[in-house]
């Protein structure tokens, strides 16, 4: 997370080749994107976020991701 001057939210998501074929890697990216929007109102207006997906991302069920990425969000915006 990182301020960006704007008074927007923005999220990046990045899927390496190495989760998988590219099906796998837009379904990661479906469910990043999904998990993102759900978690969202946590992270303060005008900043910047970058999800980068590790190899087992591609394997992860989608409550796996999502509990992965609330985590994160909550501890990047100092949320207990």
């Amino acid at each position: 997370m990182r301020p960006n001057g704007l008074a927007v939210r923005r999220v990046g998501i990045a899927v390496p080749g190495r989760v998988g074929t590219a099906v796998r890697r837009n379904l990661v990216k479906r469910r990043l994107r999904e998990v993102a929007r759900d978690a969202w109102p946590v992270v303060p207006p005008g900043t910047d976020v970058v999800l980068v997906a590790r190899t087992a991302a591609g394997a992860a069920r989608f409550a796996a991701l999502q509990e992965s990425v609330r985590a994160l969000f909550n501890r990047a915006a100092g949320v207990s």
